[in-house]
């Protein structure tokens, strides 16, 4: 037997037919929430990690991105990454730098995507010690022969500070070993330390040792040069004495007589070689006579070459010719 639908019920059925036609697509198929899982940290350095996890995007498009920091409120993130769009978990790294040494850091990952954020579970990592090492130097150098330097720097790494730390010295030829100089010293809660006025009697190298030693610091000693001059006002055309002492004694070191010329570049305009100086062992003399036609500034430079000390320069002389 053949059933009829009730009008009103039939009616009812096409309403409903109709109203679900109108719904779009996009709201029948909402987008959904990525899932998420915080994966480990790999190649963990001093001030570097690698940081893993995996994201499934659910079919839509999404973006991650690492958060990180020392507590769980983290601080930091990674720029974004690009998931896709796929349905199944893919995995996904990225590197993270500029960390402090020795300490622990937590992270996460996290995915956003229309359907919404998800975070990861929190994961931690420790950051390695970072190696002891010195940053070493010394000022003045080269400094002048009979005067001091300080040797200064600091002790980087895990527990730099508060470190005994001793200077040691050799002077040239230096194939002698090295020696410890002054008492030794702890170094200040961030590693520095500082070895004031220091001797440097000729060319010397200098390091720093505590567990191990520094990389070598080598200080000159320049040569103390003294000027005379016969006159400072010489006539046009006539000559002008030029005469001194190279300490400490460097007997037939070369000495040029500079004059400074109009584009401020120091020329060697006569030479003459230092001589032993009568009645003492403490220093050279050297003497020359210079024709001076025009005016100017004049120096004398010593030049060493023997490894003992390091070259250097007189005083500056203005003459003025009449």
């Amino acid at each position: 037997m053949r059933v009829t639908p009730h009008p009103t019920a039939f009616l009812r059925v096409l309403a409903a037919t109709a109203a679900l036609a109108l719904v779009p697509a996009t709201a029948a198929q909402a987008a959904t929430a990525p899932s998420v899982s915080t994966g480990g940290a790999a190649n963990v350095k001093d001030q570097s990690a690698t940081l893993a996890g995996s994201v499934n995007p659910r079919g839509s498009a999404t973006t991650y991105f690492f958060q990180y920091g020392p507590t769980v409120a983290y601080g930091s993130s990674t720029p974004a990454g690009n998931a896709g769009a796929g349905t199944s978990a893919k995995r996904f790294t990225t590197a993270i730098g500029s960390l402090a040494p020795n300490t622990r850091y937590h992270f996460r990952l996290v995915a956003h995507n229309a359907g919404g954020t998800t975070l990861g579970g929190d994961r931690t990592f420790t950051t390695a010690k970072q190696p002891l090492g010195f940053d070493v130097t010394a000022t003045p150098n080269p400094v002048l022969f009979g005067t001091a330097t300080t040797v200064a720097g600091k002790l980087n790494g895990t527990g730099g500070g508060n470190r005994q730390v001793v200077l040691q010295q050799r002077v040239f030829p230096y194939t002698a070993k090295f020696a410890q100089v002054g008492n030794p010293q702890v170094t200040a809660a961030d590693g520095s330390f500082s070895f004031p006025g220091v001797p440097v009697p000729s060319n010397t190298q200098f390091r720093v040792q505590t567990n191990g030693a520094s990389a070598i610091v080598t200080a000159g000693a320049a040569v103390k040069v003294s000027t005379l001059t016969s006159t400072t006002h010489p006539h046009k055309g006539s000559s002008v004495r030029f005469s001194g002492h190279i300490y400490p004694a460097r007997d037939g070191a070369q000495i040029g007589i500079q004059k400074l010329n109009s584009k401020k570049q120091w020329v060697t305009v006569a030479g003459t070689i230092t001589r032993h100086s009568a009645g003492t062992t403490s220093k050279s003399r050297y003497a020359k006579s210079v024709k001076v036609s025009r005016g100017g500034s004049y120096r004398i430079y010593a030049l060493i070459v023997d490894g003992n000390y390091v070259s250097n320069v007189g005083r500056t002389v203005v003459i003025h010719t009449r």
